[in-house]
């Protein structure tokens, strides 16, 4: 089964993409922020994981530099989710490392094509 990452600090956003997710038959595992991703990740291994970039205390983009450093992340596609998206951003997220790119609020319509499309790659 498809195991999928989800890091966000946002509990109604959390729990929409944790049941979007699970209803498209994923397995889906949560972390609050950056350090729980971390301490979640030495333990388990994820075909895909979707970071939020405004986490507290450490920012989406320290998390997958880190995420790059650790055996069980360091091939796993990671898709940076955020609120504010600005121009140029998705470019800032690849150039990361990011796998791509999703805006919130999540378009319910397109995310599981998008997920997919991740998953399958």
């Amino acid at each position: 089964m498809t195991t999928i990452l989800v890091v966000e600090d946002n509990p109604m956003n959390m729990e929409l993409t944790v049941d979007l997710l699970e209803s498209y038959g994923y397995e889906v595992m949560q972390a609050e922020d950056g350090s729980q991703a971390l301490e979640v990740v030495e333990k388990n291994a994820f075909d895909l994981i979707l970071l939020d970039m405004q986490l507290p205390k450490m920012d989406g983009l320290e998390v997958l530099e880190k995420f790059k450093e650790i055996e069980n992340t360091k091939d796993t596609p990671v898709v940076a989710l955020t609120a504010h998206a600005m121009r140029g951003d998705d470019k800032k997220f690849i150039n990361a490392g990011c796998a791509g790119y999703i805006s919130k609020p999540i378009d319910i319509h397109d995310f599981q094509q998008t997920v997919s499309s991740y998953v399958e790659n």
